[in-house]
């Protein structure tokens, strides 16, 4: 059986070490995007609203209609609504990032048209990431007509493009610089301004000094945080293992996999593991790139990834079937694995595709 074991403890110690970085008065808003990050939304949002989190945020608006449909009452963020589902946005109550004067005028239609007023909204603003959001300019038409527009700004926020840059960072500063400007036009137009957030993980360890009101923090629950000093102090909360539905013996010359991506170089014992690139683990992890361990020893990853299945090279380790193989664990980090392979944890968690079974511990 192939399954993504998800320990909450290690996802309390995880945010109750974020969260003790923090003023007591800083908002804390948990990052659930991708299905938190490919460990399960619904188990990880309920144990994180019972921390304490003060917002729940994602990507996109269906992420946020499954917490709804959950059970989940807590504020929801959505980082990139889309145009189409502004009505499914506004029936479920969930709070979107207003990122273009288009978007800005959609969605004001829309509540309009339902007789709403006062909804919550957040703003959000380009200051060199150059991803989504409002420019100078944007904003300052946005502030211009904010008292005809149906909705609260509840937080103006942007987004840091290399928090996790050694300081000093000139392009993190710049990117400051800016923010501050604009949290100081935005202020002097209101009475009572809205939160301002700028940090992410990273940003949480890097820049104590721009936790402003609030921060976002998504890879760093789940145990992360971009350097090998801050990973320290926080716990990895998902172990990923397969185990081997067989084990066959191919003699020295012979190949394996796809294109005969490996040569066996002696007479060797390959095992079989129900895990493939349609589960998340991309062809760029085979050919001995990623491996295995198998009672504690490294087994690499020979010939091509398939679909379905990787083969491992277990030669010289004591092994049988239906032996459990680990991927990645606290131990053998997910970080690690993907580094291997020349990406980064972000990339293969949120690839670890549903029909792998999740267990909550």
């Amino acid at each position: 059986m192939t399954q993504l074991e998800i320990d909450l403890n290690n996802l309390t110690h995880n945010y109750n070490c974020l969260r003790q970085k923090l003023a007591s008065d800083t908002k804390f808003i948990a990052v659930l995007k991708a299905n938190a990050y490919g460990q399960g939304a619904i188990e990880i949002a309920q144990k994180l609203v019972s921390l304490g989190a003060d917002w729940l945020a994602v990507a996109y608006t269906e992420e946020g209609v499954s917490l709804r449909q959950a059970g989940i009452q807590c504020p929801i963020l959505v980082f990139y609504p889309q145009f189409e589902n502004i009505d499914r946005l506004i029936e479920h109550q969930l709070e979107p990032a207003l990122y273009s004067t288009a978007f800005i005028l959609a969605f004001s239609k829309a509540l309009h048209a339902k007789n709403k007023t006062h909804y919550p909204a957040h703003l959000k603003c380009n200051t060199g990431l150059n991803r989504i959001g409002l420019s100078e300019e944007d904003l300052n038409a946005f502030l211009a007509q904010k008292e005809t527009l149906p909705f609260e700004l509840k937080s103006v926020y942007s987004h840091l493009g290399a928090s996790e840059n050694k300081k000093p960072c000139t392009f993190t500063e710049k990117q400051i610089t800016r923010f501050l400007a604009l949290k100081t036009k935005v202020e002097q137009a209101y009475s009572t301004p809205p939160l301002f957030h700028l940090v992410n993980t990273s940003g949480i360890f890097n820049y104590p000094e721009c936790h402003f009101d609030a921060v976002r923090c998504g890879i760093g629950l789940y145990g992360f945080a971009n350097q090998t000093d801050w990973d320290k102090s926080l716990l990895p909360i998902a172990r990923l293992s397969s185990s081997i539905v067989q084990l066959h013996t191919v003699e020295k010359g012979e190949s394996v996999g796809y294109n005969q991506g490996w040569i066996a170089a002696q007479k060797s014992q390959i095992a079989v593991l129900p895990i493939g690139h349609a589960d998340g683990i991309n062809r760029s992890f085979g050919k001995e790139v990623g491996g295995v361990w198998i009672n504690g020893q490294h087994a690499p990853i020979v010939g091509n990834v398939c679909m379905d299945m990787i083969m491992v090279d277990v030669t010289n380790i004591n092994c049988e079937l239906h032996q459990k193989a680990i991927l990645f664990d606290t131990e053998h980090t997910a970080d690690h694995f993907a580094k291997n392979a020349g990406t980064i944890s972000y990339e293969l968690l949120a690839a670890l595709s549903p029909r792998i079974k999740r267990i909550i511990l």
